[in-house]
């Protein structure tokens, strides 16, 4: 009986210890057994227990050779759990690769028929395939009607949550059955699509919370009743850098960053200031940075949170069209646009899309004006303003538009405060073809009919601004510059006589005006 209660106490302390080292309880001590239960207790176990006592004894052998849950600090079940775990993950990042979304994994390269089927549907319909998809949450790019391979891998996205079969293009059925899951959600806010007079950018708005619109010289707000919500654009001219305009943003007052990325030719800075959460996101391109900036109240969150992503998806900071046309939206009553004397008897030259469907064209300080003659197919336009002593800018002998040029206009009134005054904007002009070169950058709106002048000063062409181009690679440029050759031949044709000039920009700004169209 004395060598069994020793060997039951060696079984009891080995126990306890192979508990302390895996993490589990330590069961409490058995009750006594009566003689009857040690003896109807099977002969192999305490056999088993002398065992396992032995292997107790030895410790360190045992290390040596494999280890235990007794020497490697962490027990079997521990290890069991590990590996469950393990498995467990990986079968969480299979299906999320298979249901995923285009933001959370890497998009696959899209073969150039994808891309040319993509870019046969009608642009209006990209813009809103695009705008749809980032709303379901699949899509995190620029809501811009180009073919990526992200909008390509958002749509199969969408094809795998609805098992449909996966070809990485919706089919015409599909977008319309994404287009009405998403139209209420849209709905519900008052989204639109606007364009800011003052950057030139397109952003979308939720109008049902940003009731109010405040303009200024080179950024726009739009915001709530009481300021809660703020979404407010930047135009930096001064060519500042990139990491210039990141770091300066990143410092204004009563702004604590959370984080902040800086990749490229853009960058986001998220955080807080003051008591408002705070999204900031820039892009630089030929010398300007434009931005947009989102302020909202900590207790709006719960509807603004939902809204940030399509608002930066949306935000287009150079824009290849313009939202009005694209749309199908009715023009504008009272469009402004810049006007060109070409003559000293009151000829005007201007942009054909400008005084398209106009009741009434004006010239702020001189009058009235009639049409002329407008160029068949093409972006010019001639207007007279009787009685009007300005001087005409020079055409004779002038360059074709190539490389860093200035341009001369008006800007719209939203752009400058309700004023009327003649600025400069620096730009660049690309390679020229069909008598036209495209610009870099569009400007502000107001720009059309703009001139456009060499590093000299001298006069090298007239700024067309397209809103109903289609974008893509194959698509016009959203701005270009008409050659000054193909102008003088327009005014040929139609008896105006090209006149010389003294090349400058107090010059050019001499014989710049501002032109009103008004429609009924």
């Amino acid at each position: 009986m004395r060598v069994y209660a020793a060997i039951l106490a060696g079984v009891l302390g080995a126990s306890a210890a192979l508990a302390q080292s895996d993490g589990r309880p330590i069961p409490e001590p058995a009750a006594p057994k009566t003689k009857a239960e040690a003896k109807a207790k099977p002969a192999a176990k305490p056999k088993a227990a002398k065992t396992e006592a032995k292997s107790e004894a030895k410790p360190e052998a045992k290390a040596e050779t494999k280890p235990d849950a007794t020497t490697d600090g962490k027990g079997r079940a521990a290890r069991k759990k590990e590996a469950k775990e393990k498995a467990k993950a990986k079968s969480a990042a299979a299906k999320s690769a298979t249901n995923g979304s285009a933001s959370t994994a890497a998009p696959e390269k899209s073969s150039p028929a994808l891309r040319d089927s993509y870019n046969a549907i009608p642009l209006a319909e990209r813009i809103d395939l695009q705008s749809d998809l980032a709303w379901g949450g699949d899509y995190n790019g620029p809501i811009d009607g180009e073919f990526s391979d992200r909008v390509a891998e958002a749509m199969r996205a969408y094809q795998k949550r609805h098992k449909e079969p996966v070809t990485g293009l919706l089919t015409p059925e599909q977008r319309t059955a994404l287009a009405t899951a998403i139209a209420p959600r849209k709905t519900s806010v008052g989204w639109q699509s606007v364009e800011d007079p003052a950057t030139g950018a397109r952003l979308g708005i939720p109008g049902r919370f940003a009731t109010k619109t405040t303009p200024g010289p080179n950024s726009t707000r739009w915001s709530s009743e009481q300021g809660q919500l703020q979404i407010s654009t930047f135009r930096i001219d001064t060519g500042a850098t990139i990491d210039n305009v990141f770091e300066q943003q990143k410092k204004l007052p009563r702004r604590h960053v959370e984080s902040s990325a800086l990749q490229g030719d853009s960058f986001v800075i998220k955080g807080m200031q003051g008591l408002k959460k705070m999204v900031v996101r820039g892009f630089a391109r030929n010398g300007q940075v434009r931005g947009l900036t989102i302020l909202y109240d900590q207790a709006m969150e719960g509807s603004i949170d939902p809204l940030v992503a399509p608002m930066e998806s949306a935000y287009v900071p150079f824009p290849n069209y313009s939202v009005a046309s694209v749309a199908g939206l009715p023009r504008r009553k009272v469009e402004y646009g810049t006007g060109i004397f070409v003559s000293s008897a009151g000829h005007v030259l201007t942009a054909r899309r400008l005084i398209e469907g106009c009741d009434v064209i004006a010239l702020p300080g001189i009058g009235n004006a009639e049409r002329v003659a407008t160029e068949r197919d093409g972006d010019l336009a001639l207007i007279r303003a009787y009685g009007a002593n300005i001087p005409p800018v020079g055409l004779i002998g002038t360059p074709s538009p190539s490389g860093d040029v200035t341009l001369v206009g008006v800007a719209d009134p939203q752009a400058q405060g309700g004023e009327a005054a003649i600025s400069t904007v620096p730009s660049r002009a690309g390679a020229a073809a069909n008598d036209s070169a495209p610009l870099d950058t569009a400007p502000a709106l107001g720009f059309s009919g703009a001139a456009a002048l060499d590093a000299s000063g001298r006069f090298t062409g007239m700024v067309v601004m397209k809103p109903s181009l289609v974008a893509g690679p194959s698509g016009a440029p959203p701005a270009a510059v008409i050659s000054s050759e193909r102008i003088r031949n327009f005014l040929l044709a139609n008896y105006v006589s090209p006149t010389s000039g003294k090349p400058g920009i107090d010059e050019t700004k001499a014989s710049v005006t501002r032109v009103i169209c008004v429609r009924h």
